[in-house]
């Protein structure tokens, strides 16, 4: 696509009623690209995007070009007290477009403005000293603060990402979504070294919850064309939600996904319960009163977090396990955030049986013994 011309945006996407732009990153590609294609939005340098908020409000549309000066790559916030993946993050912004009711950011960020890192040349100047090493191999991906897709249509971040990634086949690049534009697909060298990813859940529960999303069909036919063009992908049950008729809609769900693609052709799947740092329950409840899973049986956990009652949790996991193992599904299964014993009792092994979860993950994705 010509970056000047000015496409139409996709239905999930509504479009910003400002753009503010730190003025050091003016003239960079991210820049071009947005004002490009978004030729109708007003616009303005901006140094200091919290006095714009009080012009337009907390919750106001404002995409914020910004000049980022933190690290671009960090470790998953994972905890000691679970077992956590060893995720890579390569951070391109905060926030998201859509509109998960259940959605963590709302808690870690105090507003709604949509944020994406402009200057790209200081995120591929660190990136090229954390790769230099080509011996080590990195499980990376951009979907830990934002959406991996939800702003391609008018940033083309990722396509550019993947790109410059080319050129580091010691690099696996996860890019986990609840959209299906797929417009990054061209800008691939090495489909080995890119794994689609999409979060899954039962019909009902994106469709009442999940705000502004693609639907479950229109995921999996993504992820379906994404196989087609020699990729495999990754999917991650989370978070898996305890609601009434919750067997019915979680069973539609793995028949949906196994209707579009085969066990063979997903490089991993995660489970995770619904589980929430205390300060979200007061947000959800206020922005949310619609999400009436926010009173079940939930009980403080290890790191701080509410967790659903464990036996109800290993219910929920069982049911879906034996389901997925049904479709062939076996040792590429893993939980996001959960202890020994739920490993143990659910899967029947740990993540030290299979070396290390980070360890198990890492020749998942590069498919090495």
């Amino acid at each position: 696509m010509n970056d000047a011309q000015a496409p139409s945006l996709p239905a999930y996407l509504d479009p910003p009623r400002h753009i503010l732009v730190d003025p050091e990153v003016i003239h960079s590609q991210v820049t071009a690209r947005v004002l490009s294609r978004l030729p109708g939005t007003p616009w303005s340098l901006c140094r200091d995007y919290q006095e714009h908020l009080q012009e337009h409000g907390p919750g106001a549309r404002i995409l914020y070009l910004k000049n980022y000066k933190g690290r671009f790559m960090r470790f998953c916030p994972g905890t000691s007290r679970y077992h956590c993946c060893g995720y890579r993050i390569i951070h391109i912004g905060e926030n998201c477009p859509l509109r998960c009711s259940y959605c963590i950011l709302q808690a870690y960020f105090q507003d709604r403005v949509l944020k994406v890192w402009a200057n790209q040349q200081d995120l591929y100047r660190e990136l090229k000293q954390h790769l230099a090493d080509e011996k080590k191999l990195f499980r990376a991906g951009t979907g830990e603060f934002t959406d991996s897709l939800a702003l391609e249509a008018i940033t083309g971040y990722t396509g550019d990402l993947v790109s410059f990634l080319g050129d580091y086949p010691n690099v696996c690049l996860e890019l986990k979504s609840k959209i299906a534009d797929l417009g990054w697909m061209q800008m691939v060298s090495d489909p080995a070294r890119v794994l689609p990813a999409w979060s899954v859940n039962a019909p009902e529960i994106i469709a009442q919850h999940e705000k502004g999303s693609a639907g479950l069909q229109e995921r999996m036919q993504a992820a379906r064309e994404c196989v087609r063009q020699g990729f495999r992908i990754c999917l991650h049950f989370d978070p898996i939600i305890y609601y009434p008729g919750w067997q019915k809609g979680y069973a539609r769900a793995v028949e949906t996904i196994f209707d579009h693609v085969s066990a063979g052709d997903i490089a991993y799947m995660s489970l995770g319960s619904f589980r929430f740092m205390p300060e979200l329950e007061k947000i959800l409840m206020r922005n949310h009163p619609g999400a009436d899973y926010i009173y079940n049986e939930f009980i403080y956990g290890m790191d701080g977090k509410k967790r659903l009652l464990l036996p109800l949790r290993l219910k929920q996991f069982r049911f879906l396990v034996q389901k997925l193992k049904k479709a062939g599904m076996s040792e590429n299964m893993y939980f996001c955030m959960e202890s020994e014993q739920v490993w143990k009792d659910v899967l029947g092994y740990t993540p030290g049986d299979l070396g290390g979860l980070d360890n198990h993950l890492l020749r998942l994705s590069f498919q090495t013994r």
